[in-house]
This record gives C-alpha cells, sequence and structure tokens, in this order.
C-alpha cells in the first residue's frame, strides 16, 4: 500500500512477481500485512504469474500480464510471413516466448477445471496447510537451541541455519546439514543472504562476515502438514549427526 501512494505522487509503474506467490491471494490464514498487500496486488502496473509450483504445473505456463496493452509493443517482432490475420497485436507477436504449446494451456485449463481457484475451495485449503506446516516448523526451530531463525514465514518458505560461534562457522554448517540431510531423504536448498534478514538477532554468533549461508525448505504440498513432524525428525537427526563433529572453518 506504501508503493502505491508513492506511485500516486512520482508517477512510476510498479511490477509484482508473484511467479511464486501470488496463488496466494485465495489463502486466508496469511498475516493481516501480508493479506493486505495481496489484496492490492491487482492494481500493480504488470504481474508475472506462473503455474509451475502452486499451480501444479510443468514448466511452460508462466506469462507477464501488462495492464496497458500498449506495452506490448515494446516487445514486438515481426516477419514478412505472420500476424496477418488482424491487424490487432497478436499474442505470438507479443509474447516473450513467441509460439507456446498448446498441452500446456489445456493441461492448465483442466487443472482449473477440477481445482477451481476460489478462496475456501480444495486448491486454497492446500495452499493454507502448505503454509501451516510451514509455521508448525519454524516454531520447532525455533525452540531449538541449535538453530537460528530469519523471517517468520510469510507464506510457506523456511530460512534457517544451524547456530555456530561465529556466521563463518554457521554458514560451514548449513552445508554440511544440507549434505546430511539429503541422506536422510530431506532435500533442502542452499540460500546466501545477507545478515539484515536476521535483524539484531544472530544468536550470539560472532559477526565475522556480512553474508549468511544458510538453508532454504519449502512446504509447498498439502501433504506437508500431517509429514511436518517427520520432517523435523530427520532434520533434527541430520543436525545432530553434523554437529557432533566439529566443523573446520575456513581462514
Amino acid at each position: 500500500p506504501q508503493i502505491l501512494a508513492l506511485r500516486e505522487r512520482h508517477g512510476f509503474r510498479i511490477h509484482a512477481d508473484a511467479a511464486y506467490g501470488g496463488y496466494f491471494v485465495l489463502a486466508e490464514n496469511l498475516r493481516a500485512d501480508a493479506k493486505h498487500a495481496f489484496a492490492r496486488i491487482g492494481e500493480a502496473d504488470s504481474i508475472v504469474i506462473d503455474p509451475h509450483k502452486h499451480g501444479l504445473q510443468p514448466y511452460g505456463c508462466g506469462c507477464v500480464l501488462f495492464r496497458d496493452p500498449g506495452v506490448g509493443r515494446l516487445y514486438k517482432h515481426d516477419s514478412p510471413y505472420t500476424y496477418f490475420s488482424s491487424a490487432e497485436l497478436h499474442l505470438g507477436e507479443i509474447s516473450l516466448e513467441c509460439s507456446r504449446p498448446g498441452a500446456s494451456a489445456a493441461a492448465l485449463w483442466a487443472t482449473q477445471l477440477l481445482l477451481p481457484l476460489k478462496k475456501g475451495g480444495e486448491f486454497a485449503r492446500g495452499l493454507e496447510s502448505g503454509r501451516n506446516a510451514a509455521l508448525a516448523l519454524f516454531e520447532k526451530l525455533k525452540a531449538d537451541s541449535r538453530f537460528v531463525t530469519a523471517l517468520a514465514p510469510e507464506l510457506d518458505i523456511l530460512v534457517f541455519a544451524p547456530r555456530g560461534n561465529s556466521l563463518s562457522e554457521s554458514s560451514v554448517l548449513s552445508r554440511k546439514v544440507f549434505e546430511a540431510a539429503a541422506k536422510h531423504d530431506l532435500h533442502l536448498a542452499v540460500a546466501e543472504l545477507p545478515i539484515h534478514f536476521w535483524g539484531k538477532d544472530l544468536g550470539g554468533m560472532k559477526r565475522d562476515r556480512e553474508t549468511l549461508t544458510c538453508l532454504r525448505s519449502v512446504l509447498m504440498k498439502p501433504e506437508h502438514l500431517e509429514w511436518a513432524d517427520r520432517i523435523w525428525e530427520l532434520l533434527s537427526d541430520a543436525t545432530s549427526e553434523v554437529l557432533s563433529v566439529k566443523p573446520a572453518v575456513p581462514k
């Protein structure tokens, strides 16, 4: 909302990157500030949407939508033998990927017939379950002195790191936990984030660098809620294995 107010004063365009989280406009269990922001996402000048993740589709359905159709002319490309059927801008003429396979569109259409995009529906409840799973794991991480947590999950993504004596040691531990967890069939991701994500609470770790290598987990499937305790068990076991061996910190 603050950005929208600034646009009124300064006249710039607002782009919303909703490729991952856009579907959460349907979720009813967001924090008040996030819910308010999602409620006004339609006021952006352009928006990216991508059913690749939460939309249950393979790669190939994403697109950029512009409020002003005239912007499409900036992407225009032409040849002597195409786009002759109409004087209007043709989708293939202004699409960033030119032609698209119809199978992807048909798959998305069929999915949304089965799981309509409506609040309170089965699809929306699945999003809410994923977020509840992330919140449940966040509480476990926050209560465990072996970990430091970044921001509370706004949607269904967790960011955390094993606690070390320093940020460098914690970064080494993150990679070791990543590898150990994979051996338990728990597949996390590694991220390198500036320390301001942690605010002033670095868990007592020495600040010897400006970024922290941390772990990222996405609880994006409805089933993750019923698996939350098992996920925590696997993460806890992997972390215990790593912490039993003191890491070598690069100098």
